[in-house]
């Protein structure tokens, strides 16, 4: 592979810095602390780190409504804090992406401030402003994927703007050109800083609708999401609030900025009706992003998916038009944690499954996404009602508790204090100290996976073909490269399963390289 595209095929690593470690021993981690963690991160055998907001921000969704792109919030640190991390990882031969929220900002950002006062202030443009309907009603009927309508009103324009998420995060208008130049010119403020690329977040919600026309009801059409009832947003097809044909323009100029650094590169995060449609979209063209993952397989909340769930998603996204190249995740910071998504339980876990599912998404055609605490096989946590941070569990308890669950500290020893979320106990028990150097731990065999796939070039850039097992309990496939090809059984339930030839044990991973077997994950 190219070594201006260490992206295609290499692992990326998601650090949520308040949940990760903290240098004062606080109850939210700092990069200070994230530096302090970089050799216990390269030990894993990843490629890069993808961290999640840092900016300067009022914490409304905590980091995800940035107020100053080019400055860190002081509860993280500062900018010389940050250059010491990226020295620090640059050093490990790790790549730094950042998360560059670029369809809204925080309502305390200057730019709002200004857009707000009235009509015809030189930013009065720069967000999505549209007049009441005479009722006095929002201009159309497009929902906040938090709840509720996407607009609020403003008494001093007198106008409704339009938030996708919370109302403290007002959309940037992308049909005024001078917000797409103004958002590059915050790229290119960390390229020059030396980053390694952009996590791009919520980036297909960029462009909307000019006619602002309303969303028709939603079919049964579309992607499934981790949500087990129905929310209000999801009771619309999301035809014209998000996934404009223009917004591949922007696209553009993002590819553009980005080739003129050597060695960058940009995910995209899709999150729309049709996932693997959109990502291969954005991803189509050697114009567009490097890559993008959805939220395809970080779906279907209950049992473990059968093989047709993870085959079909790849065969849909490898059918659209294009070369896309994709990546993929079972976790993230705003999903309930896989282990306990598809264990049948809301907190339970299964130690054989986590070990089976790093295997698994590193053994996938594309970029694989590993989530903090994955690699330690953590259980999403129950968070009690008067500890929950997140405004989109507050507005849904007790239907779900939103996405504290999956973002508790990071837990590295047993003695692990409560942060700014409490810490389970049975996360405790499986910290970093418990199960390093621990045989059959699932953090040792992600560790040794993951540096076995490094030797394996069918894994990182191979093509992949499927197989019927003749069961929709095994997963099998084959992933090849000039002539060399690998084999690869997924037992997806905890019972032992026959298949042809194969006995496979529960949850159990097996792989064949020249007729031999690395490793299995029966074990708890």
């Amino acid at each position: 592979m190219s070594r201006n595209e260490w992206w295609r095929g290499g692992v990326v690593y998601q650090v949520y810095p308040r949940s990760y470690h903290s240098s004062k021993a606080g109850p939210v981690g700092d990069l200070k602390g994230i530096t302090e963690k970089i050799p216990y991160i390269a030990g894993l055998g990843v490629d890069a780190i993808w961290l999640s907001p840092f900016f300067k921000s009022p914490q409304k969704d905590y980091g995800y409504d940035v107020s100053d792109y080019r400055d860190v919030d002081a509860q993280f640190g500062t900018l010389d804090d940050f250059r010491t991390l990226l020295e620090k990882a640059h050093k490990l031969n790790l790549k730094i992406i950042v998360d560059l929220v670029m369809s809204h900002t925080s309502e305390e950002h200057a730019w709002f401030k200004e857009s707000r006062q009235d009509k015809t202030n030189p930013k009065a443009d720069w967000y999505v402003w549209a007049d009441p309907k005479p009722d006095g009603s929002p201009p159309n009927n497009w929902l906040s994927v938090f709840g509720g309508s996407a607009w609020q009103f403003n008494m001093f324009r007198g106008q409704y703007y339009l938030h996708n998420f919370l109302p403290e995060q007002p959309d940037l208008n992308y049909h005024n050109p001078e917000v797409v130049d103004a958002m590059l010119g915050e790229a290119k403020f960390w390229l020059d800083f030396g980053v390694d690329g952009f996590r791009l977040d919520a980036v297909n919600f960029c462009t909307h609708d000019k006619l602002l026309r309303d969303n028709p009801p939603r079919t049964e059409e579309g992607n499934a999401t981790q949500l087990s009832f129905k929310d209000v947003y999801s009771m619309q097809w999301h035809k014209y609030d998000k996934s404009q044909p223009e917004n591949l323009n922007f696209m553009r100029r993002i590819r553009k900025l980005l080739d003129q650094y050597p060695h960058r590169m940009a995910v995209a995060e899709i999150g729309d009706d049709y996932q693997t449609q959109v990502a291969a979209a954005y991803t189509a063209t050697p114009d567009l992003l490097s890559t993008a993952y959805s939220f395809a397989l970080m779906a279907n909340k209950g049992t473990m998916p059968k093989a047709s769930f993870f085959r079909e998603t790849l065969e849909a996204q490898g059918a659209e038009p294009g070369d896309s190249w994709p990546a993929w995740a079972f976790s993230n910071h705003d999903v309930i944690r896989a282990p306990s998504r598809w264990s049948g339980t809301e907190y339970g876990h299964d130690a054989r499954m986590s070990k089976m599912l790093i295997a698994l998404v590193g053994a996938l055609r594309g970029t694989p996404f590993i989530y903090q605490g994955e690699e330690l096989g953590l259980p999403e946590a129950d968070i009690p009602f008067d500890k929950i941070c997140d405004p989109w569990g507050k507005y849904l308890y007790p239907k779900w508790k939103g996405r504290d669950g999956c973002r508790t500290p990071m837990p590295w020893d047993e003695k692990t204090p409560d942060g700014w979320l409490p810490v389970p106990d049975e996360h405790r028990r499986l910290s970093v100290a418990v199960q390093d150097g621990q045989k059959g731990s699932t953090l040792e065999m992600t560790r040794e996976f993951l540096h076995w796939r490094r030797t394996q070039p069918a894994l990182i850039t191979g093509d992949i073909k499927f197989a019927d097992s003749g069961t929709e309990d095994v997963l099998l496939f084959t992933r090849s490269l000039d002539g060399v090809e690998i084999s690869c059984a997924f037992n997806l339930t905890a019972s032992q399963i026959k298949a042809g030839t194969l006995d496979l044990k529960p949850f159990e991973a097996r792989f064949s390289a020249k007729n031999a077997i690395l490793f299995t994950s029966a074990k708890a």
